[in-house]
């Protein structure tokens, strides 16, 4: 079943005064916008104002899909708790409107929870943008698309979604209507294949280090921010989750639907309905060999977190609480994972699962050389390691083939243990590379061209039907 999280939000200067709502549909994963919707109504209370725009968030949720789950956030405190069943309803102005809101949905695929204000900056937004339109004698119009549909990638054959209030919540509009039709049958993500064993990318080491971060077979170039197949630019503010998806702008009056026309790739599948497990990966903080650049694996020193990695991983921890989507938390049994985990679990209130599966390539005698060091040392052993996922370090190290079969064991595992939940996966470089490779279905080698900074974030959403959605933003503007 899908999710969807709405969030809304009203306002009224003079309460009563001129009033007006705003609604915003989000996808739970990125937290990126699929369905905007705001109005003038006049003069109204606050609380009426509220409520109304409740209304329009469900209804713009409903006509993207109807038997979605739906988390709606808000910082009324009143609407929340009333919504919830805690608190009686006594206005009545706002019984009516407490009850279309609940008709609008079952019961049962509707949660509330209330947010602070400052965590509902997108509705309030939107909701000041409605009043300033009345009072300029207009209603609001939207002036740009910010309807990517099915935020998981931009994918040929993906509907999207512009529209002005009436348009989003009114009676099956037919903008609304495509949206739901693109949700049903959009062509989906390219197959995920697991291919030859293989993958990993060296050391646990500092970003852009080769070849411990980004190993590059002669002749090859680097690429850094490797994003997902049919991926257009990335999301707006940075954010590491940002869906990259592109937008388009669209005239202000004009509140349209447009839907992408291009035939799908042959041989992508269709897209599963259900909702996916969504892996979120993130690479633990930095440790003190990490900025010089040495191997540092699970058959070393396990060092901890440095000061630098601390404020890494407080850094992330916010990020997350703000978009408030993650619904559990896994983690390789490193200290360096167990203590970012344990910054995150402390902010959003979850516990840690440990997962031995997602533990770093044991690098044998090369734990704590450099590269230049390994080099010297094992030059033979090194060149082998380069050449073949098969070959491994010296001194009983295991090689990338055999923990490409590790990881793709433990992701079969956690896929049924956590399917339609978000989860946040705390690892190091081999494991979440090796992730993306197999949901991509690259070879081996392509492992050598991805960078993966400390505490950068990516995320893979695996679905029942096989096919998987790599989203691989190696950002970590939030950290500064």
């Amino acid at each position: 079943m899908r999710e969807l999280i709405v969030e809304a939000d009203g306002g009224s200067r003079g309460n009563p005064g001129p009033a007006g709502y705003g609604a915003v549909v989000l996808d739970p994963v990125s937290g990126e916008p699929l369905v905007e919707a705001a109005e003038y109504i006049g003069v109204a209370t606050n609380n009426v104002a509220e409520y109304k725009g409740l209304v329009a968030g469900l209804k713009a949720a409903r006509e993207l899909a109807p038997d979605a789950t739906v988390r709606v956030r808000m910082d009324s405190k009143l609407v929340v708790e009333q919504m919830s069943g805690r608190w009686k309803i006594k206005h009545p102005d706002m019984k009516p409107l407490a009850a279309e809101a609940a008709r609008i949905f079952p019961a049962s695929q509707v949660t509330y929870e209330w947010i602070p204000r400052e965590r509902n900056k997108h509705a309030d937004r939107l909701a000041n943008e409605a009043m300033d339109a009345g009072r300029r004698g207009r209603q609001w119009q939207p002036s740009t698309s910010t309807a990517a549909l099915d935020a998981g990638a931009a994918r040929p054959g993906t509907g999207a979604l512009d529209a002005g209030a009436a348009r989003v919540v009114g009676d099956a509009a037919a903008g609304a209507a495509k949206a739901r039709a693109a949700l049903a049958g959009a062509p989906g993500r390219p197959p995920a294949a697991d291919g030859p064993p293989g993958g990993g990318t060296g050391a646990d080491a500092g970003p852009g280090a080769p070849p411990l971060e980004t190993p590059t077979a002669p002749g090859a170039t680097p690429v850094e921010t490797p994003t997902a197949v049919g991926a257009g630019p990335s999301g707006a503010g940075g954010d590491p989750l940002a869906v990259l998806a592109d937008t388009a702008q669209v005239p202000a009056a004009a509140a349209v639907s447009r839907t992408a026309t291009a035939a799908p790739p042959v041989g992508w599948a269709a897209a599963d309905l259900g909702a996916p497990a969504t892996f979120v990966l993130l690479r633990h903080g930095e440790t003190a060999l990490t900025p010089e650049k040495r191997f540092s694996g699970s058959g070393g020193s396990d060092p901890d977190l440095s000061p630098v990695g601390r404020r890494q991983a407080d850094a992330v921890a916010a990020v997350l609480a703000a978009r408030g989507t993650i619904q559990e938390i896994v983690s390789s049994p490193l200290a360096r994972c167990r203590q970012t985990a344990a910054a995150i679990a402390a902010r959003l209130g979850l516990d840690v699962r440990i997962e031995e599966g997602l533990r770093e390539t044991d690098f044998g005698a090369w734990e704590g050389l450099t590269f230049a060091e390994v080099r010297d040392r094992f030059p033979d052993d090194l060149d082998a390691w380069l050449a073949s996922p098969k070959a491994a370090p010296t001194g009983g190290g295991e090689s990338f083939a055999t923990v490409a079969r590790r990881v793709a064991a433990t992701r079969d595992r956690l896929t049924a243990r956590h399917a339609g939940r978000t989860v946040l996966l705390v690892t190091h470089v081999t494991p979440i590379k090796t992730l993306v490779r197999l949901a991509l279905g690259a070879p081996p080698e392509s492992l050598f061209r991805m960078e993966l900074s400390a505490a950068s974030l990516s995320a893979v959403a695996y679905y029942r039907d096989g096919n998987a959605s790599v989203r691989l933003l190696n950002d970590t503007s939030h950290l500064r």
